[in-house]
């Protein structure tokens, strides 16, 4: 091989390297890959909030599973995003309402789980080559059950599928009950995959004081569209914001935005990846990726799951910068018979 061709070799694998390191920058929080986080399950294929639903989106890929909870007449956290059980369930022909109301809280759990949980939106009855586990999958679950769920499907997956239960009511007994859950199946830790989201900083601010008090550490997450000027403030509180991307105000989530949160500390989830058209999704997903998203709420995880794999295979495997060395070796090689 003549030197020419040693050099066009060598500067060949430098200029691969560079390229990949390039195509690599991860520029989130940690500098890990974004989160893919199950918005209400796999709702944008089964119907949302059920054991069905969780379970697929543990196969697609989800890191994490989101219950939103209610609480029931009788004390019981149930996962529901509504504050009433019409719009998702067949509540209006089993049991009709009470109070001249369907909200949650006016039923006991042993009510609601007479109820079967319908599709909405883009959502089914079934997926194909899915077959859920559980002989109640389409009942309304109970926080434990979400939470057995996930520690099952992570026993049988071999990697720890996280929970992300949102207090959906400002309630100092859903509080209580969601900490004392958690405490249950042994979590506790910021270490742990769990992430308690609100709407309410107040309500955040009161959990924040009552695991301090029990020792607990588990992260917190704001959501909403809030000012980074507030973000210094808050990280003094939460560990991260949960921000709108369909919010197009002053408080638009853009790369800026991003960026100031991180310098305050603060980790990015965004809602709602919506987009069920393949090529839509990508393009968006890779543009949050792209200013250094930490996470995203994802109706369809399998799509999030393919956009965060595709934006990892560009970072360099150990192989790379064997690819840089021998390029590097190559060059000395060059400059020596260049000497000689």
């Amino acid at each position: 091989m003549t030197v020419f061709k040693y050099q066009a070799l060598a500067l060949a694998l430098a200029a691969c390297f560079v390229q990949q390191t390039e195509a690599a920058t991860l520029n989130t929080l940690n500098g890990q890959a974004p989160l893919v986080i199950a918005h209400r399950g796999a709702s944008g294929y089964l119907p949302e909030h059920t054991l069905a639903g969780y379970e697929l989106a543990v196969k697609l890929g989800a890191d994490y599973i989101e219950p939103d909870l209610q609480l029931t007449k009788d004390g019981y956290l149930v996962a529901m995003h509504d504050t009433t059980l019409n719009r998702t369930t067949n509540v209006a022909a089993v049991l009709g309402k009470r109070n001249n109301s369907y909200a949650v809280s006016g039923y006991t759990l042993a009510e609601i789980k007479q109820l079967t949980v319908l599709p909405t939106g883009t959502g089914k009855t079934t997926y194909p080559g899915f077959t859920p586990s559980s002989p109640d999958a389409m009942r309304v679950p109970t926080f434990d059950e979400v939470i057995a769920l996930a520690q099952t499907q992570s026993a049988l997956t071999g990697r720890t599928v996280g929970i992300y239960p949102e207090a959906k009511i400002a309630d100092p007994l859903m509080e209580d009950k969601i900490l004392s859950t958690l405490a249950g199946f042994g979590y506790g830790k910021a270490s742990d995959k769990v992430v308690i989201q609100s709407f309410s900083l107040d309500t955040l601010t009161s959990l924040r004081a009552k695991q301090n008090s029990l020792g607990m550490t588990i992260q917190e997450v704001f959501l909403g569209n809030s000012a980074a000027g507030s973000f210094t403030d808050l990280a003094k509180i939460v560990n991260g914001i949960g921000p709108s991307i369909t919010n197009n105000g002053a408080n638009a989530v853009t790369a800026a935005y991003i960026e100031a949160a991180h310098a305050a500390g603060l980790m990015v989830h965004g809602y709602t990846f919506a987009q069920a058209n393949p090529d839509l999704a990508a393009a968006q997903y890779d543009k949050y990726f792209g200013w250094g998203m930490d996470g995203v709420f994802t109706n369809y995880t399998d799509l999030g799951v393919t956009a965060r794999n595709e934006l990892m295979a560009a970072v360099p495997e150990p192989g790379s910068y064997a690819l840089m060395l021998g390029g590097l070796g190559l060059l000395g090689l060059v400059r020596r018979q260049r000497r000689g």
